[in-house]
């Protein structure tokens, strides 16, 4: 199976109350470890690439990378879906992008304007892509935290009015809506306990009803790994996440995609700095690569059993 959309993962994912893991890309190891989890758990799985990635790899870099886990996945005869995704594009022009070299789904991100300009650049996407086969997520509501160019501070965080979401799906023919219910982008997400407005969630499902929702800024930020992280000459004290039960809920409603990537990111650091401090005599990447691409790996696996029960679904 070569690259496919996330129609039909949504729809499947909807009917059987899980959701898809939305895990966020920026080099091979990575790559393999996410790839390696999902083909041992037989789920399907979204490789998510955001401007930062682009900056930092190359798109053409990332693009190929996806395509030799395809083909490694075809010569082992693994046959699960992949979809190739553009997360948190700013502008038309880089989802065009995006589109026209080889992504199955892009999400524009038009929460920073106002309502009626977000409805008019997510419409000019969704035209865009729609005649390319291609799938559209927006955004409606902002989510504080930061990551990578996408950056909102407490203040200006807004939830999703469920209202409004109807109109501006019904409007914009997007494929799937990321909304604010209280998640948060980035390591540092809660300050005191963690709250989900899961009433928000279940009002626009109902007035939305079978339609994809998609939790951004949904990381758990594994303690073990900040742990992990501090011990070994980090500095990373407070950081907080989305708890797992939480996410496991969303899942079960309208949720059908959420999105990873501080969770990825602490596992390879943290595993990358214990291995530097442990054995300092080491100088190859690949013994402190292969063993951060191991701890992504065992961190995807958990989150599709776990968290997303989207294991066995491929």
């Amino acid at each position: 199976m070569g690259l496919t959309t996330t129609k039909e993962m949504f729809e499947k994912a909807y009917k059987g109350g899980y959701a898809i893991g939305a895990f966020n890309v920026n080099n091979m190891e990575i790559i393999q470890g996410i790839v390696e989890a999902a083909n041992e758990q037989n789920a399907p799985v979204i490789l998510q690439v955001s401007a930062g990635a682009r900056k930092y790899a190359n798109p053409v870099y990332l693009t190929k990378l996806v395509e030799a886990a395809i083909e490694c996945n075809k010569i082992a005869g693994k046959d699960i879906p992949i979809a190739l995704h553009l997360d948190h594009g700013p502008d038309f022009e880089t989802c065009k992008a995006c589109i026209d070299g080889g992504f199955t789904s892009v999400m524009i991100d038009g929460s920073k304007y106002d309502f009626e300009e977000n409805i008019a650049l997510t419409k000019k996407v969704v035209d865009y892509a729609h005649a390319r086969g291609v799938v559209v997520e927006a955004e409606l509501g902002k989510l504080a935290g930061i990551e990578d160019d996408v950056n909102v501070s407490e203040d200006d965080a807004m939830y999703t009015n469920p209202d409004e979401a109807v109109e501006f799906v019904k409007r914009t023919g997007c494929d799937s809506l990321a909304i604010a219910i209280g998640t948060s982008h980035g390591a540092y997400k809660f300050k005191g306990d963690a709250k989900l407005r899961f009433d928000i969630l279940d009002q626009i499902s109902k007035k939305l009803p079978g339609y994809p929702i998609v939790l951004h800024g949904a990381s758990s930020v594994p303690q073990e790994f900040v742990k992990m992280c501090n011990e070994y000459g980090g500095n990373i004290p407070g950081a907080k996440g989305v708890p797992e039960e939480m996410l496991k809920k969303a899942a079960t409603m309208a949720v059908c995609k959420i999105n990873i990537d501080s969770d990825i990111r602490l596992a390879m650091t943290a595993n990358i700095r214990e291995c530097f401090v442990q054995t300092p005599e080491v100088f190859d990447p690949r013994t402190y690569l292969g063993k951060a691409r191991e701890a992504v790996k065992n961190m995807v696996a958990h989150k599709i059993v776990n968290v997303l029960g989207c294991n066995g679904k491929a």
